[in-house]
């Protein structure tokens, strides 16, 4: 089987790999869809991945290390040999062998292309624990990326909550739209939220965060940003409006559920959360898994457009 790596910055390839029979706990699965984690490849992608940070960053199934070459992704849906359509943290391939343990099957009815997202949801669940946002918050989601948007989602279920998409790039306002959620330019934003989610990875969008919250509110921080270093203007209100800045991120779950829920839990209600079939619009670019390496460089390009792009196995 064939299978994506990283074999340089800015260089991806198509390596021939030898999959073993499975072992005696394993089953064989043959890839369906996998969907490009933009954000986190970008950064793998260009060798960005820190030192300090490296073995918390590496993917369950990862091959090689970082920076190269390297095997990575976390965003698959197969289907095993008797049919059974399963989502697993499994890098870019065409089939790979996996313990029972580290598959979830998939919802009944859920499609196996949107079933792809269920990485994205499970973060934007964790962040929404970590936020302690309730019933009639209002809510600011700076950045409208696929993890932003999910946050908003989510947000957008609890009753009387207020929700708003912020956002730079005005071609994201349809996509917010399409999951009835309202969505503004920077210059458009109101202050005084309660809960703000930054997801821009950006330090203006971080900026604008900070500028968005009202007094004693929390600022849930999403993004990554790798090697880069980031300004923040916390000597303006910062203090004085006794603000709180708070890293989520999906590798633990949020404290307030750890005691009840195991990663697997999270993730198999990540999957169901996946059912409203309005979020087939994150899902913006479709492209056959023998035409990735070559499309690797304009998808992970910054600012590029679209949002999540799942990538088709037709063997």
């Amino acid at each position: 089987m064939r299978a994506l790596w990283y074999s340089a910055a800015g260089q991806a390839e198509l390596r021939q790999e030898r999959l073993p029979a499975p072992g005696p706990d394993e089953v064989r699965v043959r890839t369906l869809w996998t969907a490009l984690s933009r954000g986190t490849e970008r950064l793998v992608f260009e060798g960005r991945v820190p030192d300090a940070v490296a073995d918390r960053m590496r993917a369950p199934a990862q091959g090689g290390a970082f920076s190269f070459p390297v095997k990575y992704g976390y965003c698959a849906v197969g289907e095993t040999q008797d049919g059974t359509p399963v989502f697993a943290l499994r890098p870019h391939q065409e089939a790979f062998n996996a313990p029972l343990a580290a598959l979830c099957p998939l919802p009944a009815g859920l499609p196996p292309r949107r079933a792809v997202l269920a990485a994205n949801m499970e973060t934007a669940l964790n962040a929404l624990w970590d936020s302690g946002a309730g019933p009639g918050d209002r809510i600011a989601v700076v950045g409208g990326g696929v993890v932003g948007l999910f946050v908003a989602h989510l947000c957008a279920g609890l009753p009387g909550a207020e929700v708003l998409v912020i956002d730079r790039d005005p071609a994201r306002a349809a996509t917010a739209r399409a999951l009835d959620l309202a969505f503004a330019l920077p210059e458009e934003a109101e202050p005084e939220a309660d809960i703000v989610f930054h997801a821009s990875a950006s330090a203006a969008g971080l900026a604008l965060a900070l500028s968005l919250a009202g007094e004693e509110a929390a600022i849930v921080e999403l993004s990554w940003y790798g090697d880069a270093p980031v300004a923040s203007p916390l000597g303006l209100a910062f203090h004085a409006r006794r603000l709180r800045l708070v890293a989520s991120q999906v590798g633990a779950v949020a404290a307030s559920r750890r005691p009840r829920w195991s990663h697997r839990r999270r993730l198999l209600k990540a999957l169901d959360l996946l059912a409203d079939p309005r979020l087939d619009a994150l899902l913006t670019e479709e492209i056959a898994f023998d035409a990735l390496p070559a499309a690797l460089p304009r998808l992970l390009a910054p600012g590029a457009p679209g949002l999540c792009t799942v990538i088709r196995y037709d063997g």
